[in-house]
């Protein structure tokens, strides 16, 4: 095996040093147009504002190290993706099912204590995304939970319930989130499906609100959010 031929090839010093500059020159060409976007963070981006910025990245990886290819083409590029996304900005302003068709909707995925089914069932948003999202906001059961949205930049907006109208739901920790054998009269148990709370007689009824045929149930929980 050739190990030149592999890193250098018929690569000249003339030219590692042309490739450097070229990096050097659109790693700060890109700094500048992410600017003009105006984020700061990549988790404020929606997956139109991360199409541009993947789009960006593309454009400016070739004149990196393509010897006939000059930076001003790349320029150019870049100015015109740049001036798309802000007329598309505008119209989105202007226009509501512009920004719908772009960005999307938020989507709700908890109301009033439960997970809503239609989007459980569209594959919205998995069990597993959901529970950590809320665990990350101090969320120990869906009883804390009045309405839980998932923002069209993918960022989770919670709005709890008044401590002191905190009802039973379902756990969201993995001790505490696993299937009953047994149940017991006086509680109160949640649907690991879709998280509707009722009194069983036994471990493996069917869910009155989602009938879902897994049948499985976990103890529910009334705690507080600790403030």
């Amino acid at each position: 095996m050739d190990w030149a031929s592999i890193f250098i090839h018929d690569t000249t010093l003339s030219f590692a040093f042309e490739v450097a500059l070229r990096a050097a020159i659109m790693f700060v060409m890109i700094i500048v147009f992410l600017r003009f976007t105006g984020k700061r963070g990549v988790r404020q981006l929606s997956i139109f504002e991360l199409t541009i910025i993947l789009s960006l990245g593309s454009i400016a990886g070739d004149p990196m190290f393509t010897e006939d290819l000059p930076i001003i083409q790349a320029i150019i590029i870049m100015s015109v993706v740049i001036g798309l996304y802000r007329l598309s900005t505008w119209f989105m302003m202007k226009y509501q099912p512009f920004e719908y068709l772009l960005e999307g909707q938020p989507v709700y995925i908890v109301e009033n204590g439960l997970l809503v089914l239609e989007k459980i069932k569209q594959g919205k948003m998995s069990h597993d995304e959901f529970f950590s999202e809320m665990r990350r906001q101090g969320v120990e059961h869906l009883g804390q939970v009045r309405v839980g949205l998932l923002e069209t930049d993918g960022n989770f907006s919670l709005l709890l319930y008044p401590l002191d109208d905190t009802r039973y739901g379902m756990p969201l920790f993995p001790k505490q989130y696993s299937a009953v054998t047994q149940v017991q009269a006086n509680h109160y148990y949640a649907c690991m499906y879709c998280g509707n709370v009722s009194h069983l007689a036994q471990p493996n009824e069917l869910c009155s609100r989602c009938h879902n045929k897994q049948r499985r149930w976990t103890k529910a929980i009334n705690n507080e959010v600790v403030v």
